[in-house]
């Protein structure tokens, strides 16, 4: 049977999952995930752990933050006061908005405290600064 290697295009179900064992995303309850080995669309340790797979094979992969989503870091948290906020905007915590960055790139944010006079916004990816586990069940190499 045939393994997966660089350029086969590739189906896999995922289960991704913090540390404690809290699922943060899987493809069970969806359609499977297809992508391209190499082309470097996934993060590099998942896309890795599957060369070498054959369809039915299984394998679990932890990545540390600097192989995932990165550390957190503090310089994308801002405070900003609420009288900067356009009044169609309600702010709540939770909210993501699209800002842009002082080198002109799109940025989302992400509303993590609702104070009296400001809003905190936060720059770093919702996964930024922890470990993932992904199991991951090779389905089929097309």
């Amino acid at each position: 049977m045939k393994e997966a290697q660089a350029g086969d295009l590739v189906s896999v179900h995922y289960t991704g999952k913090l540390m404690n064992g809290e699922v943060f995303d899987s493809s069970r309850d969806r359609d499977p995930l297809e992508f391209t080995l190499g082309s470097r669309k996934l993060l590099a340790g998942f896309e890795e752990v599957v060369v070498g797979m054959k369809p039915g094979d299984s394998k679990s992969v932890t990545l540390q933050p600097e192989e995932a989503f990165g550390d957190r870091l503090d310089d994308l948290v801002l405070e900003v006061a609420k009288t900067e906020f356009p009044r169609h905007i309600n702010p709540t915590v939770g909210l993501q908005l699209q800002m842009t960055s002082s080198n002109g790139a799109a940025l989302t944010v992400v509303i993590t405290d609702v104070g009296e006079e400001s809003v905190t916004l936060d720059g770093n990816h919702p996964l930024a600064g922890k470990s993932l586990v992904f199991d991951i069940e090779l389905l089929e190499i097309k």
